[in-house]
């Protein structure tokens, strides 16, 4: 009997752990950076390779940063909508280019329009990385001192936008 009664207990456990596993919502990634300085990058520019784009190029702004390649279908899907804040100047958006090719990056730029204030080239991922991106999109916002007040899994849009981001924008503001 004892032989077979830990198995079953195995699967049990098993299967409890999967239950409580689905009922998480997996755009809610928790960041170790949410409240904590961002990472400091210094990347090579996507547009100009002897130039560079990095967190100095932001420093006491508050920006989006968001880490996108060609590659990505939510890249696509948010790249819309990443136009239309610039457009409306809602806030600077810097570019993490992550794990692609420089010229079909620019291409897909000239194509889709540029979003960004500049974006850096991670062509090897380290950046990415170093900002705990578990693929692309990632968008974080980013105080003016450099804090990391949010960060988003997924495609932008403007329900996302107006929920999530425009409150956090608006307390960062009154905290001021």
């Amino acid at each position: 009997m004892g032989r077979f009664l830990l198995p079953v207990v195995a699967v049990v456990a098993m299967v409890i752990v999967l239950m409580i596993g689905l009922t998480r919502d997996p755009s809610k990634l928790p960041s170790p950076f949410i409240g904590q300085p961002a990472p400091e990058f210094d990347l090579p520019s996507l547009s100009n390779p002897d130039e560079r784009v990095g967190s100095a190029s932001y420093a006491g702004q508050m920006v989006l940063v968001n880490i996108w390649a060609t590659w990505c279908v939510g890249c696509r899907e948010e790249h819309a909508f990443l136009n239309e804040l610039q457009r409306k100047g809602a806030i600077p958006i810097y570019g993490i280019n992550w794990r692609d090719n420089r010229a079909e990056a620019l291409r897909w730029l000239s194509e889709f329009g540029d979003p960004y204030v500049a974006s850096g080239f991670d062509v090897d991922a380290r950046v990415g990385i170093d900002w705990g991106a578990y693929g692309a999109p990632e968008t974080f916002l980013v105080s003016a001192d450099g804090i990391v007040l949010y960060k988003h899994l997924g495609p932008l849009n403007p329900h996302i936008w107006q929920n999530i981001f425009m409150p956090l924008i608006a307390a960062e503001g009154a905290t001021r």
